[in-house]
């Protein structure tokens, strides 16, 4: 199965919404991107742009559940709150319509109550150690002191919601993309 498989099931089904999770350097935006490319007029939420600040996983995970996912699954317009990283305080409100095909990535967006508001969720696996190395050689200073207070909210993440185990598929970065399987068959 490749992108475009993908992007022509989620066409077929007249779907509207997939979540992508994942722990940081795993290539979740790399997927979006690809996703986004693949999905014509969809739009990419990141969470990255969600979380209000280094400690803000969770809140981010409830908010994009109750202020984007649940309202659209209702059929009517989410919205999230953006963080403004420089000033560290909250920016502005966002809006995306209902039918409007929404790709969201980042660690907590993959929850079984954000699963049910879904068409799709994919998990994105990637050793610890080659995580780090993509996440640090992307974000280097400025990421690498909050390294490990990070990864200690996605453990407490995974521990509390098990997103491997809502996803529909597991995608595993390759040298020529990803390769996809099923949760049954994550290493």
């Amino acid at each position: 199965m490749a992108i475009d498989d993908i992007a022509a099931r989620l066409a077929t089904d007249r779907a509207t919404t997939v979540l992508i999770d994942g722990r940081s350097g795993s290539g979740k935006s790399t997927l979006a991107t690809q996703l986004h490319t693949a999905w014509p007029d969809s739009l990419v939420v990141r969470l990255d742009d969600i979380y209000p600040g280094w400690d803000g996983l969770l809140w981010a995970a409830e908010h994009l559940q109750r202020e984007l996912l649940a309202p659209r699954a209702e059929g009517r317009h989410g919205r999230w709150r953006g963080w403004d990283w420089t000033r560290d305080a909250p920016a502005g409100w966002h809006t995306v319509g209902p039918q409007q095909r929404l790709v969201v990535e980042g660690i907590g967006a993959l929850t079984p109550a954000s699963r049910a508001l879904a068409d799709l969720g994919i998990w994105v696996h990637a050793e610890d150690d080659d995580r780090k190395r993509r996440a640090l050689s992307r974000d280097g200073d400025l990421y690498r002191p909050h390294w490990n207070r990070w990864a200690a909210q996605e453990l407490a993440f995974i521990e509390r919601h098990r997103p491997q185990a809502c996803a529909d598929l597991i995608a595993v970065p390759t040298d020529l993309g990803f390769g996809f399987t099923t949760p049954e068959g994550l290493p």
